[in-house]
């Protein structure tokens, strides 16, 4: 007999202000006691040492994440040179010193190469799979790994600050894959001093805004009530970047069924990924086709 899942079915996205030395894990099972949810997920893992937003979606809006993890994201951080470590922030124990330290003309001019479309190699201590394991967890056994380096979009990366010769604070707008680690790393070897992460905050990410978001704590302390309930946001928020299209009854009942259904009207070109509504909620994401919406991902509401 199948096991019933506990819980209750709630939808919607919770967005969490997350604070150091937690880690997103640990903040997904808050918000799912803290709301008795059957399922819970969020959109873009932070480090436990990372502050900002986390975006938790629950129930249909799990459906909806991808939408999140594609859009641009904004990250304030700081990098300290003249040291690298072996995982390229704080948390890491010191591998090499350089005693450069490069002037702020020396900093902008580096700057350029790190924005457009870069190549980026992800940190020993991260998360891509390396033959089915985690980089991480081969790095902890002391094995180095040639990590293959990947496309990554940054729009914008700029310095906010320069304290002294060695702390300097930024801030980059960047797509999906991006290791602020990485850029302090690679930022610090091109101007030949060395460098990593002192501190990282996610300010916003897709739709989601750290200053929005409610704090572990107030989490906890709200669990179980109706207030916290409030703070939810509909799932749709998660889908503003996409073409919207309206449809009949007819159409959304042959939808909710995983067929095509006809569309009253519509915002989406031919062949466009879009989500649908109806009397206002949404139903599914899909293609529009020739007047016709076709359901890629049903929502279940």
């Amino acid at each position: 007999m199948a096991r019933k899942r506990k819980g209750r079915a709630i939808h919607g996205w919770l967005v969490v202000d997350k604070p150091a030395g937690v880690t997103s894990t640990r903040v997904v099972g808050a918000v799912r006691r803290a709301l008795d949810a059957a399922k819970a997920g969020h959109a873009g893992t932070l480090d436990p040492a990372a502050t900002g937003v986390l975006a938790v979606a629950l129930g249909e809006a799990t459906k909806t994440v991808p939408f999140v993890t594609e859009a641009l994201k904004c990250y304030r951080f700081g990098v300290r040179f003249g040291a690298a470590t072996d995982t390229d922030d704080a948390e890491g124990q010191v591998i090499e010193i350089s005693a450069a330290r490069p002037d702020n003309a020396q900093i902008e001019a580096a700057l350029a190469g790190f924005r457009g479309e870069i190549m980026q190699v992800p940190p020993q201590y991260s998360a891509v799979k390396v033959e089915g394991e985690r980089a991480y967890d081969i790095a902890r056994e002391g094995d180095a790994m040639d990590l293959a380096a990947r496309e990554l979009f940054v729009e914008r990366l700029e310095m906010l600050a320069r304290h002294d010769a060695e702390n300097a604070e930024f801030e980059m707008v960047c797509g999906k894959g991006g290791y602020v680690r990485a850029i302090a790393r690679d930022l610090g070897r091109a101007l030949g001093c060395l460098g990593h992460v002192t501190w990282l905050r996610r300010e916003w990410s897709g739709p989601f805004h750290a200053n929005e978001g409610l704090g572990l704590e107030e989490i906890e302390r709200l669990a179980g009530t109706p207030e916290l309930e409030e703070h939810l946001l509909p799932l749709s928020v998660a889908l503003g970047d996409l073409p919207q299209v309206g449809l009949s009854d007819e159409g959304a009942a042959r939808v909710r069924n995983g067929n095509a259904g006809a569309v009253l009207h519509s915002q989406a070109g031919l062949g466009d990924t879009c989500w649908a509504s109806h009397r206002g909620a949404p139903v599914a994401v899909g293609r529009y086709i020739a007047g016709m919406f076709h359901p890629t991902r049903v929502f279940n509401l």
